[in-house]
């Protein structure tokens, strides 16, 4: 049976590769979204659409050592941010307006 869609990309020196457009909006994912790499017995690659909730291990770990210290130090667990510091920040921000839920243009490397 002949493929779909079939395209080429190639990997660069650190070992990245870009999705090609077509197989991107073959899978509905974009920017931001995550995708899982599945290799058959006959190492054969497919690549899907990860929908998953997983969690990133060193985050929730993370989390785990905060929650644990606000729980056995409730006095200094949650302290106002001091007047200085709160300045700093919005100079460094230039006292702009930041919405956390506007889109990133371009490309992001993480």
């Amino acid at each position: 049976m002949p493929p779909i869609l079939r395209k080429v990309s190639t990997i660069t020196e650190k070992g990245q590769t870009t999705v090609p457009k077509s197989v991107r909006q073959a899978l509905g994912i974009g920017a931001g979204d995550r995708v899982a790499y599945v290799i058959d017995e006959n190492s054969r690659v497919v690549l899907e659409r990860d929908d998953s909730d997983e969690d990133d291990p060193v985050i929730g770990r993370f989390l785990s050592l905060l929650a644990q210290d606000m729980q056995e130090n409730p006095a200094r667990a949650i302290v106002a941010i001091p007047d200085g510091l709160q300045e700093r920040i919005a100079d460094l921000a230039g006292r702009r307006p930041v919405d956390l839920d506007e889109p990133i243009d371009g490309e992001v490397d993480l």
